[in-house]
């Protein structure tokens, strides 16, 4: 069964994600990021930006076919036909579908309270499925 973890009050959830996406592909992990096509964009243009000393190789999902099956991490607006099956990190507002393929799903939610009530909708699908979920609340590792 799909591992399921929730990482709550990111209180930016793209530096986040960046960070997140580094220390993955780091551990050699393959990574689908799915969301809006806008939110995939502002997450391209950080990835490029948010570490002068690292590079985290990633490309969409419609780029050149030898250029997916390179990348440690793809995005994708869909899910369906994506090849990588190991990590997903859904940055949408709603379950993806066919997420049960991946190995673990990670959910990055923000402070903003339309976020997270978007989120307790995804938790509440996940669990009425069975899956047990792991929470990360974010605040407690930035508190002194």
């Amino acid at each position: 069964m799909t591992d399921v973890a929730f990482h709550f009050n990111a209180p930016d959830r793209m530096a986040y994600c960046c960070r997140l996406l580094r220390k993955a592909v780091g551990g050699n992990a393959r990574i689908v990021v799915t969301g809006l096509p806008d939110t995939l964009a502002h997450l391209d243009k950080l990835l490029w930006t948010f570490s002068p000393a690292d590079f985290v190789p990633h490309c969409l999902l419609d780029s050149d076919a030898q250029m997916v099956a390179a990348s440690p991490v793809i995005f994708a607006n869909s899910i369906q036909s994506v090849p990588h099956q190991q990590v997903l990190i859904n940055l949408g507002q709603h379950v993806p579908e066919g997420f049960e393929r991946f190995e673990r799903v990670i959910e990055v939610v923000g402070l903003d309270d339309e976020d997270r009530s978007l989120a307790r909708g995804r938790w509440k699908h996940y669990t009425e499925r069975g899956h047990a979920i792991t929470r990360h609340d974010l605040t407690l590792k930035t508190s002194p």
